[in-house]
Parts: structure tokens; C-alpha cells; sequence
């Protein structure tokens, strides 16, 4: 059995640039027991059978519990009320059939294709408007300047919230995904501050719901407040709020990462930088390499609600579980060398976006908003070189992307 500390080592910050070795030695179990209990997964057989097994359950979130105020009405009444509601209604990834799967039928009855696909424009020029703000700079860093914008931008759109409000959403999402984090599950100063930015962004939810049923709009979230579906009526109030909030985070964490690691991988890869910029019909399959070989979500966690014995080993009913996604993208029982960045790969069945009903419902806007992003990214900046490799990384180790990415650059060339 491999080390069982290796997945402790995974979460170090100091692994954060590269972590496959690590990955590696994971796979010489398909499910790896860990010191701290629970059992990591790893290997693509390993999470293609068990992403589908009903024993292992979503709602592994620790129950909501708001910290002391020294209010006997808030301590007793009020916060109390707030945990209840808060635990029963999970944001849909975080929830098991049937729950899961009304909430997500209500989701994508208002995130369709046609939906994404009238973004597509929308979505190019913003790209461009973006790079023409860097005309004349000789550095520029992606994240802020690029990566975090554009998607940002695109989700407030599609789902109708006001532009002006942009700014607050970064140290809300930043802070709410935490919840993805194994260890800042059970870190009460980490906890005490979730409670809050919820409390926060779910107060501004409520209202903005109020609002577009007051002045219906064309966007997203319109039509989930005010549609019912045939034959589950209306999405309540709370599953409404828990559900924009999730969208709105999960509509551009994701992305950020997404653009930014296959702009990196580009750079150190600059051959396909340079047949990006030439032939940018490759832009598809290159984004699909991208979601194997340097993906935005590495993991995702799961609770075993029975014993579930697999390859040789016992997951206990209540053990924790990991689905080291990452991972099973570069098992090379599944991938010929899996750790060379391939474009041109055949049969790219990788886990970027996660597997089975939880599949990412922003799939489809994700791999839109990367395509248009890198193809531009490689056809206007003059010379793009990176001034730190490995950049510095956003403290998560599920949501693995750089915090920074630093160019430097001689320019950019005029838009279309």
C-alpha cells in the first residue's frame, strides 16, 4: 500500500505547483487509506466504477453552525432557525438523489444550449475588450487582468446580476470555497467566517430574487424564480438562494483556473502555443488535453453511507472519501504517457469535469469561455514569456489554479 500520508502531502501548500508525483505514488492502490481515516481514490477504473456507486453519498458538508454571539435571541432562536434551513438546503453538488436531481432538473431547464450558444458573441468581445486594455503594457498579470474578469463578467450576465456589483463577489467566492477543502471543513475559525460570508451573499441573493420577480428579465435567474417546471412547480426560496449562490461561484472559480493553468501549460509548451496562433481549428481537442493534463477541480469528496468493499479494500460506512480526479486523468493504465501534454489525443475520457450525476452543468460555457480565451490569448500577445515559473498558487488543493500568472509581453496586437 503507498504512504498514507500522501494525500496530507497533497493538501501542503509547498506541493500546490506539482502534485502529479504525488498522484503517482497514490496509484499504487486504487483506493489508498489514508492516516487521517479516509480513503482516496485514484485510479480511472477506480473512479469510473465507484463515481456511479449510490453508497457513496454528496452530503458530506459538516452540519451549519453559527458561533456564540452572547445574543440569547440569535443563539437560541434565530441562528439556530438559520443552521436548520442552511443544512437542509445544500447547494444541489452537495445533495443526493432525489434532491440532487429535482434541483438540477430546474437548473438546466434554464441553462440550455441556446442559452450558451447566444452567449458565444457576447463572450468574443468581451475577450477582445479585455486584451485591448493591455495594448501598450510590457507585463500583465492573466489573473486579474484577464482570467478572473472575463468569467466573472459572463456569469453576472447570464444570470442577471448588476455589473456594478461585480466587486464584492471575489472575496465571497474566494472565501465560500473553502467548502471544497477537507481541512477548512473542521477549522472552526474557517467556519465561523463561511457562516458569515453566507449570511451575507444570501441576504443580497434574497433581494436580487425579489427583485427579478418584481422586473422579469431575459437572464438565468429570472427564470428560475419565476418558472415552474411541469412537474416539479417552482424551486423554493431556499433551494432558489443556495442555488444562484452556487452558480455564481461555481460559474467563474472554475473557469478562472481553467484559462489560466492552459495558458501556463502553453507557455511551457510553446510549440502548441505557436500552432494555437496558426491553426486555431485545434482549439477543441487542445481544450480537452488541458482538462486532463492541468484540470481546474482535482478533487472532489464523498461519504460512504455503507461499507463498500473494492480492489482489496473495506471504505468503513461513515469514512470519508476522496475522488482524486486529477489523478485517474494520468493513470497510464488508461492514457498512454500520460504526462505529456497531447493535443491530438484519441479517446480523451478525462474527469475535468467531474463524472456521473454531479457532471459540471457548466461544462458547455466553460469550455466556450477557454476556447475563446486561449485562442486569443496566443493570436494577440507579442512574445508572451513568464516571468516565475511555477507563479504562485491559490492556497486550495481542489481548486488548483495560480493565483498569479505574470507575463511579460512586447504588446498587443490590434483586435479584430
Amino acid at each position: 500500500m503507498p504512504d498514507p500520508t500522501l494525500f496530507a502531502q497533497v493538501k501542503d501548500p509547498a506541493n500546490r505547483p506539482d502534485p502529479y508525483p504525488l498522484y503517482k505514488r497514490l496509484r499504487e492502490a486504487p483506493v489508498a487509506p489514508q492516516d487521517d481515516g479516509s480513503y482516496v481514490v485514484t485510479t480511472h477504473a477506480a473512479l469510473r466504477a465507484l463515481i456511479f456507486d449510490p453508497r457513496l453519498s454528496s452530503e458530506d458538508l459538516p452540519s451549519a453552525s453559527h458561533p456564540r454571539t452572547g445574543n440569547p435571541l440569535k443563539d437560541w432562536i434565530i441562528n439556530p432557525i438559520k443552521d436548520h434551513v442552511r443544512t437542509k438546503h445544500r447547494p444541489f453538488i452537495f445533495r443526493d438523489p432525489p434532491d440532487h436531481d429535482a434541483l438540477r432538473r430546474h437548473v438546466m431547464r434554464e441553462f440550455t444550449p441556446a442559452r450558451i450558444r447566444a452567449m458565444h458573441g457576447r463572450v468574443d468581445a468581451l475577450v477582445e475588450e479585455l486584451l485591448d486594455k493591455q495594448r501598450d503594457a510590457r507585463a500583465i498579470d492573466l489573473v486579474d487582468d484577464f482570467s478572473y474578469p472575463l468569467p466573472v463578467t459572463v456569469i453576472c450576465e447570464l444570470l442577471g446580476v448588476p455589473p456594478e456589483d461585480e466587486a464584492r463577489f471575489h472575496g465571497w467566492a474566494t472565501q465560500l470555497a473553502t467548502a471544497l477543502e477537507p481541512d477548512a471543513r473542521h477549522d472552526e475559525e474557517t467556519l465561523g467566517r463561511n457562516i458569515e460570508t453566507f449570511d451575507v451573499i444570501a441576504a443580497y441573493m434574497q433581494d436580487l430574487i425579489r427583485d427579478k420577480r418584481r422586473h422579469p428579465k431575459d437572464d438565468l435567474l429570472t427564470g428560475l424564480a419565476t418558472n415552474a417546471d411541469p412537474k416539479l412547480g417552482r424551486m423554493g426560496d431556499y433551494d432558489l438562494i443556495a442555488t444562484a449562490i452556487l452558480l455564481l461561484i461555481a460559474g467563474h472559480e472554475t473557469t478562472v483556473n481553467l484559462i489560466t493553468n492552459g495558458m501556463l501549460t502553453l507557455l511551457r509548451h510553446p510549440e502548441h502555443l505557436e500552432r494555437l496562433r496558426t491553426d486555431p481549428e485545434i482549439a477543441p481537442r487542445l481544450i480537452e488535453e488541458l482538462l486532463r493534463y492541468e484540470p481546474p477541480v482535482h478533487f472532489r469528496t464523498r461519504k460512504a453511507l455503507a461499507a463498500i468493499a473494492f480492489a482489496g479494500t473495506t471504505i468503513p460506512e461513515g469514512a470519508p472519501v476522496v475522488l482524486l480526479f486529477a489523478s485517474g486523468s494520468r493513470d497510464p493504465a488508461r492514457f498512454p504517457d500520460p504526462d505529456r501534454f497531447d493535443p491530438d489525443r484519441e479517446d480523451n475520457q478525462h474527469f475535468g469535469f467531474g463524472g456521473s450525476l454531479h457532471f459540471c452543468v457548466g461544462a458547455p460555457l466553460a469550455r466556450l469561455e477557454a476556447e475563446a480565451a486561449l485562442v486569443a490569448l496566443a493570436r494577440r500577445l507579442r512574445n508572451p514569456r513568464l516571468i516565475e515559473d511555477p507563479p504562485p498558487y491559490r492556497p486550495g488543493a481542489s481548486l488548483r489554479g495560480p493565483q498569479h500568472l505574470r507575463l511579460a509581453i512586447e504588446g498587443v496586437e490590434i483586435g479584430r
